[in-house]
This record gives structure tokens, C-alpha cells and sequence, in this order.
């Protein structure tokens, strides 16, 4: 399965939709690294970030930060809770052309997202991040949990025979017509990181793929679960499978504009009909 050739297009800006559950040691030094990076890189942009039930401070440093920057955007996610819901809660709040997906933890490289913008602008549907093709890389990768890595991502890779190495990756761009495109997403937690780039791939957006750098968080807790690699990714993988095998109703034709969410019913008023009395008064 390869990606469509890019249509040229511009974005006026771009959003970052952050989830954060308990992250009150990284949260502040992650928005503010990104708003820095952004601004000084002209990029014009939003950040979103997700409180997913956090029960430490991380609401009140978000509400803090957004005094002094115009640019955040503090949103409760008022439950279910769960990184997918958090995520989809956040894509559902953004307000701009484009949107990129990033961890809370500070773990991914706030310049990549200007890398991410730039290829955007070339005319690309989706930009994916890859840590493991040349000039990507990761720092402190906990070996079981890359072994891990590496294997789901090779299922993945046969299964849908993309060249693509780092799916399970949520560190990822997408045009607003792409999230349009392929709601509503039913992934509750990590599976969302496949849900969205697999469908965007089955149903015909372009894409492309860049090298990224990742490194382990230093302060607060993963919550990616170990388990969460098993029956989870593989029925989110199941049902995509299906969906490019047996039908292409949501397939983005290449002549018709990258926009295929559903549009809004047109209300039609009813006829206005005299009243008797009306008529009879004429008479």
C-alpha cells in the first residue's frame, strides 16, 4: 500500500493536541518548549492540552501557563477517561488547519513538529514520524518495551504491506480533512495510535515519513500498559483490515477534495399555507 502523490496546498497553522494524566512534573517544561519552538520558528499554532482525570496539579499549571501563553489551550476531559478518549477530546477542540498528536512527557522533539508543518505545506495529507529509519533515534529505550515495539510494528507492516516502520507511534501530523475524514475513532486508549494513521492510509489521504528522535520521560509514570499491545491493537488492526479488504465507500477519490466528513443537513421550511379565515376574508 502506497501513499497517493501529495496535491499542492497550503496551512495557515497548526495544532498540537497534548494528553496529560498526572503530569505535573514534566507538563509545564513540555508546553513550554513547544510554544518556544513554534514561535521561534514563525509557526503559527494552538496547543490543546488534554487534563485526563489527573488527580496531582497538572490542571492548575495548565490554567497558570495559559496567563502567560495566548496560545495554550487547557481542556478538561470530563470522563470516560483513557489516553484515546483524551486524545479524541482534543480533536475535537482544536481550532486550525492541521493537527499533530504529542506526548505530555516531553518525550518527543518539540522540532519535529516544525519539520512536521513544513511537510504539510508541501501539499501532504498526513506526516508520519519514524525513530527507526536514518537520522531518527531514541535515547534510553526500555529494551523490553522495544522489543515489543519492533515486533507490533512488523505485524502491522506485513498486514497491510506498508513500508512504514513506526505505526504504533503517536507522534504523527494530520490536515483537518484527514480527522474529518476518518471520525468517528472507536479506540478508548493506546490503539488510537494505529486507529488514526491506518485508516488515513486505507481510505486514500496521502502521506509521507520523516525520522524523529524519541527519549524516555524522566520524571512521572508511563502509562502505556505492556498488555495493551495484545487483543487491543490487533482488533483496531482487524477491523481496519477489514474495512480496506471488503469495502471502499470511505476511499478518498483523487479528483475530489480532501474533505469527506458528512455535511451538515440542509433545513428546509415548510410551505406557508393561508389560514381559512385568511382565505375567506379575501373573499
Amino acid at each position: 500500500m502506497k501513499s497517493p502523490k501529495p496535491i499542492p496546498s497550503t496551512i495557515r497553522n497548526i495544532a498540537v493536541v497534548i494528553p496529560a494524566h498526572n503530569e505535573e512534573g514534566c507538563i509545564e517544561l513540555t508546553v513550554k518548549h513547544l510554544h518556544l519552538e513554534l514561535t521561534t520558528n514563525k509557526v503559527p499554532h494552538q496547543i490543546v492540552v488534554v487534563d485526563d482525570g489527573s488527580t496531582d496539579s497538572t490542571w492548575q499549571i495548565l490554567l497558570g501557563l495559559a496567563k502567560d501563553i495566548p496560545t495554550l489551550k487547557p481542556v478538561k476531559n470530563m470522563g470516560p477517561h483513557g489516553f484515546g478518549r483524551a486524545v479524541i477530546c482534543g480533536l475535537q477542540s482544536f481550532d486550525a488547519d492541521a493537527v499533530t498528536i504529542m506526548m505530555a512527557d516531553n518525550s518527543d522533539d518539540a522540532n519535529d513538529v516544525v519539520q512536521y508543518w513544513h511537510k504539510l505545506n508541501e501539499g501532504y495529507d498526513c506526516v508520519f514520524g519514524s525513530r527507526f529509519i536514518k537520522g531518527g533515534g531514541v535515547i534510553d529505550y526500555p529494551i523490553h518495551k522495544l522489543i515489543m515495539n519492533r515486533m507490533a510494528n512488523l505485524f502491522v507492516k506485513i498486514m497491510f504491506n506498508i513500508s512504514y516502520n513506526d505505526t504504533t507511534n503517536a507522534f504523527k501530523a494530520y490536515r483537518k480533512s484527514v480527522i474529518d475524514g476518518c471520525a468517528p475513532f472507536i479506540s478508548p486508549h493506546f490503539n488510537l495510535t494505529v486507529e488514526i494513521p491506518l485508516k488515513a492510509m486505507v481510505r486514500g489521504f496521502s502521506w509521507t515519513v520523516v525520522p524523529i528522535t524519541w527519549r524516555n520521560r524522566r520524571t512521572g509514570i508511563s502509562k502505556l500498559k505492556i498488555q495493551e499491545m495484545g487483543s487491543r491493537y490487533l482488533f483496531i488492526c482487524l477491523y481496519i483490515w477489514l474495512e480496506k479488504t471488503l469495502t471502499r465507500d470511505y476511499r478518498v477519490k483523487p479528483d475530489e477534495p480532501r474533505v469527506t466528513s458528512a455535511q451538515a443537513p440542509q433545513v428546509i421550511e415548510p410551505a406557508k399555507v393561508e389560514s381559512t379565515e385568511s382565505i375567506e376574508s379575501n373573499n
